[in-house]
Formats: structure tokens, C-alpha cells, sequence
């Protein structure tokens, strides 16, 4: 079943000679539980498409589907309601919050809308990112990997029907991220979640399902792998 869609998506910035075609009519569709890589250079336009699959910033022209929502005709609380339920992120510089241990940094975006934590999924998200025993922890206490896994953890808990990571394992070495992408498509089809990540690394894009190449704001190419990549706990 169709999860996103886009159409003809558009994000230019300046006019006239400063104009910059950050996006120029992106078209795509995703299915549920599919692990996408977009993979693009520096300047590609794979960050400000990741942005607006998550309704963080608006396009100049264009539409966004996210589970047979059009996401830019709510207004802005209900776009944001709408992105804290249905939309998940995880950031390559995790966006933890330092004053808060691991447990209160994951089940913020519950509290922030107003609803109570659901303790059996969390704990099984705990289990399953090997994290259960850092929940009393300061994220500066933690390695980089286990502050990445409180970040998934965070964009898992309120149950979405999309996760977008961008560039989650930028910070990482390369061992932590054959595991942290183990981990996303692990997540995924447990929970049933459609994972789109941001890259410029081809080698890990081609461990996920398919592969979108982006570049001067253009789709150049969308393919299906083989997404040979497992991880087991």
C-alpha cells in the first residue's frame, strides 16, 4: 500500500540570476514498509526533500501525501500535531536532549502531546536497541552509537507510519553503522514502519530495499536492491 507520494515538487530559493533550484519537480511514491535510501553529493537537494516528506519546511509549489494526507493544506498546529503522530525523525547529530536521561529523552514527543507513553512498546524498543539498561542516563554518559540508538528509540515511541533519518550514521564508524541500519530495518519490520533515510554513502544505500539517486534537485535514478543487510541482537 502506498505510504508517500509526491508531486512535481518544488523548492527554489532567490530569483533571477541568485535563483537556486533546491528542488525542481520531484516525483515519488513509497510503500509501506519499504527501507528507501535517497542518496545525493553535498547540495544534491536530498536534505530539503527529506524536510518536506516531513513537513519541516514547506515547497514552493507542489504536493506531499503522507498516508493519503495532503500534508500542506493542514495549518500549521495541525501540521504539526500530524507530524509528532504519524512522522518519526532521527538526526545525525541525534538532537538529544542533554539535561534529560535516555528514558525522558524517548517518550518527550509522547509527552509533548500530552499522551502517556505506552511502557510494554517502549520497553520492547528498549530490548530491541539494546538499551534497556542506560534508560537513568545522560546522553553525554553514552557512546555515539548508544546515543544514536536513544535517537531511533525516540522517533519509534509514538508508533509512526514513517521514520526519516538523515544521515543517522554520518558520526558513526563503520562497524556502529552496519548495526544501526541493521537495527532500522529491524525496527521497521517489527513495528511495520516505512524507513527513509538521507545518504551520500552508496555502499550503505545499497543495503536498504531500493535506492534513490538525487541530484540539482532532480530524481536521476530509483531502483529496487537486493537490501542484503541483517542484524541480530
Amino acid at each position: 500500500m502506498k505510504i508517500l507520494e509526491t508531486k512535481d515538487l518544488k523548492k527554489y530559493y532567490g530569483e533571477g540570476n541568485n535563483l537556486v533550484k533546491a528542488l525542481d519537480g520531484v516525483s515519488l511514491s513509497i510503500e509501506e514498509g519499504e527501507l528507501v535510501a535517497i542518496v545525493g553529493c553535498s547540495g544534491s537537494g536530498k536534505s530539503t526533500l527529506l524536510h518536506m516528506l516531513g513537513g519541516l519546511d514547506y515547497p514552493t509549489s507542489g504536493t506531499v501525501h503522507v498516508a493519503g494526507k495532503d500534508i500542506f493544506k493542514l495549518n500549521e498546529t495541525e501540521l504539526t500535531i500530524f507530524r509528532r503522530r504519524k512522522i518519526g525523525f532521527v538526526f545525525q547529530s541525534y538532537n538529544l536532549v542533554p539535561i534529560l536521561n535516555v528514558y525522558e529523552n524517548i517518550v518527550l514527543p509522547m509527552e509533548l502531546d500530552g499522551r502517556k507513553p505506552d511502557q510494554k512498546y517502549v520497553g520492547d524498543i528498549l530490548d530491541m536497541l539494546g538499551i534497556a539498561d542506560k534508560v537513568d542516563r545522560l546522553p553525554g554518559q553514552l557512546s555515539g552509537g548508544q546515543q544514536q540508538r536513544v535517537a531511533i528509540a525516540r522517533a519509534l515511541v509514538t508508533k509512526p507510519s514513517i521514520v526519516l533519518a538523515d544521515e543517522p550514521t554520518g558520526n558513526l564508524d563503520s562497524r556502529t553503522t552496519q548495526e544501526v541500519l541493521g537495527l532500522l530495518k529491524l525496527t521497521g519490520e517489527r513495528f511495520h514502519q516505512t524507513i527513509i533515510m538521507i545518504t551520500h554513502n552508496e555502499a550503505l544505500a545499497q543495503l536498504c530495499d531500493r535506492v534513490i539517486h538525487i541530484e540539482d534537485g532532480k530524481i536521476t535514478d530509483d531502483y529496487s536492491t537486493c537490501g542484503g543487510v541483517s542484524y541480530e541482537k
